[in-house]
């Protein structure tokens, strides 16, 4: 795949996921289904009580753009096998339930408010008929093994491709396809992912694609981790991104209160960017269709933040300059941001930097912060100076009260040939 149909990924950094179906009415978790085994007909009780009536998707946009988000991925069918599309293929659908195509209104709501537009997709789907049992499956205890055997994930791979096909011809350009998941029970072969990768690439070729299907994709996605270093394959480095979750629960769980706080979540966009990554931060709207109070309001701070700071994230990636204890550095060019996890007493010092900066200020409000450049003498600590700094070392002067934003950052120009 040619490099310029990632360019925007890369640039990006920060993205919205949206896990949103029947299992949110449950509020318990979007595997409710499986953790409870649920038969078809138990889980029907949500089905017929399925009306996304606060389910705003231009409201959904505008939270996300204003978030400092340059892309937003909805589920558009989870392992439930419920779809927020219409399709040819089943009657299991929002658009038959609840008479709306969720994936027609989040598209063009995004797209409304200049965001790419990217789809979840799983790979399983515990309500099709031909999908094989596993231990992952709902129906795991309750079904004969007699009627289990004629189960044929032939016809599943027939209908798997079907819908993706649906959803990459029905709904304009896709930006992104996150499939969801290979497991040792299940891989590459049950899912035909060569021909179904093939088949995406010729529906959509500038479309990028996760590595989930068990075969190399455009991306690797660690899960609920946060790498602290770049990701290498075979010694090289990959592209990446980091999905998260407000409060560990993808689907809307209203009695889960573990929430990430706003800062936490701004040191890890920041984390994922300085070692060359993306973030995908997770929302999942109540059983109607909205936004939690806690969700908005953690994307509103998170807002806040960006909206002072998008340089150092939006198109930026890692510097070759070491940073020192408890920052993090990203750069841009001839800018490089030092993200300061921890308010210094007046002094930073930056090695390597000596004779490398024209100008230093403070990110959120353009403020100068004065520096210079210490003698690089080994003289020993004495009542009124601090110890010598290594020769290349650049010392910055903070003022002495930490400014009120999430995560303060300095941005540093650097001379022309030390980028």
């Amino acid at each position: 795949m040619s490099g310029r149909s990632v360019e925007w990924f890369e640039a990006a950094r920060f993205g919205l996921f949206v896990h949103f179906g029947v299992y949110s009415l449950a509020a318990r978790h979007e595997w409710v289904r499986s953790r409870e085994a649920m038969t078809d007909a138990d889980y029907d009780r949500y089905l017929e009580r399925f009306d996304p009536d606060l389910f705003d998707a231009a409201a959904l946009a505008r939270a996300a753009r204003e978030a400092g988000m340059r892309y937003a991925v909805l589920t558009a069918k989870h392992h439930d096998g419920f779809c927020l599309f219409d399709s040819e293929l089943t009657g299991y659908t929002s658009a038959r339930v609840a008479g709306r195509d969720l994936v027609a209104e989040f598209a063009e709501a995004m797209r409304a408010e200049g965001l790419r537009v990217g789809l979840y997709y799983s790979l399983l789907d515990w309500r099709h008929p031909d999908f094989t049992i596993d231990r992952y499956h709902p129906l795991r205890d309750s079904v004969p093994p007699e009627q289990a055997a004629e189960r044929d994930m032939a016809r599943y791979r027939a209908y798997l491709r079907g819908q993706v096909r649906e959803l990459l011809t029905g709904y304009g350009p896709i930006d992104l396809l996150f499939f969801d998941f290979t497991y040792p029970a299940k891989g590459p072969e049950e899912w035909g992912s060569a021909e179904l990768m093939a088949m995406v690439r010729d529906l959509q070729p500038q479309i990028v694609v996760n590595d989930r299907l068990g075969i190399p994709g455009d991306y690797v996605t660690p899960e609920q981790y946060q790498p602290d270093r770049p990701l290498t394959r075979d010694g090289a480095e990959v592209r990446w991104e980091a999905c998260h979750t407000l409060n560990g629960s993808w689907g809307y769980d209203r009695d889960n209160h573990d929430y990430k706080s706003p800062d936490l979540l701004v040191r890890m966009l920041v984390q994922s960017v300085a070692c060359g990554g993306n973030l995908l931060l997770n929302v999942g709207p109540t059983g109607r269709g909205a936004l939690d109070p806690r969700a908005a309001e953690t994307l509103r701070a998170i807002g806040s933040w960006t909206a002072l700071h998008a340089r150092s994230v939006h198109g930026a990636g890692p510097s070759t300059f070491e940073a020192p204890p408890n920052t993090l550095y990203t750069q841009r060019g001839d800018r490089l941001y030092l993200h300061l996890l921890a308010w210094p007493l007046k002094h930073v010092h930056l090695p390597g930097l000596a004779g490398r900066v024209r100008y230093a200020q403070l990110l959120h409000d353009g403020s100068e912060v004065r520096f210079q450049e210490l003698d690089g003498g080994d003289h020993e600590h004495n009542n009124l100076a601090p110890p010598g700094q290594a020769p290349d070392t650049l010392t910055l002067t903070l003022p002495i009260v930490r400014p009120e934003v999430l995560l303060p950052v300095v941005e540093l120009v650097l001379d022309d040939g030390n980028r």
